[in-house]
């Protein structure tokens, strides 16, 4: 997988974003929780994700932008620790906390979350390729 985070590989779809919410699991580490489910793209990606930040705890558009970016680039640069499947995957990136973030912490967290992502789902799902 490459290290690339491009246009094909963001979720944008409504349907595929409330179903995320409706009936998705989640997996969190202060201050991000990811809210993941199976579904189906028309497209051969096989993860789609999105980010999301709180407009009640970051008035600023200026604050809420800059920690999207640093969750979008913390994805991109952990994303190669889910291996390819035959599944496909709609991912929520949520940034829950109320102070600005460094970036090294989110980082941290979201490789965290992403191996949490892999025991469980990859764990229970038996034809993933190595």
């Amino acid at each position: 997988m490459k290290a690339t985070f491009n246009k094909k590989e963001r979720l944008k779809t409504n349907k595929i974003i409330e179903q995320l919410f409706s009936d998705g699991k989640s997996i969190a580490k202060y201050p991000v929780r990811l809210v993941y489910t199976k579904t189906y793209f028309e497209d051969e990606i096989p993860i789609k994700a999105a980010v999301s930040v709180s407009k009640r705890n970051f008035k600023k558009a200026v604050d809420r932008n800059r920690i999207k970016r640093i969750l979008r680039e913390s994805y991109r640069k952990n994303k190669y620790l889910v291996p390819h499947t035959t599944h496909q995957f709609a991912f929520m990136f949520l940034y829950s906390g109320k102070e600005m973030p460094e970036y090294e912490v989110i980082v941290s967290k979201i490789h965290v979350i992403l191996q949490q992502f892999v025991q469980k789902e990859m764990s229970s799902t038996p034809d993933h390729k190595k």
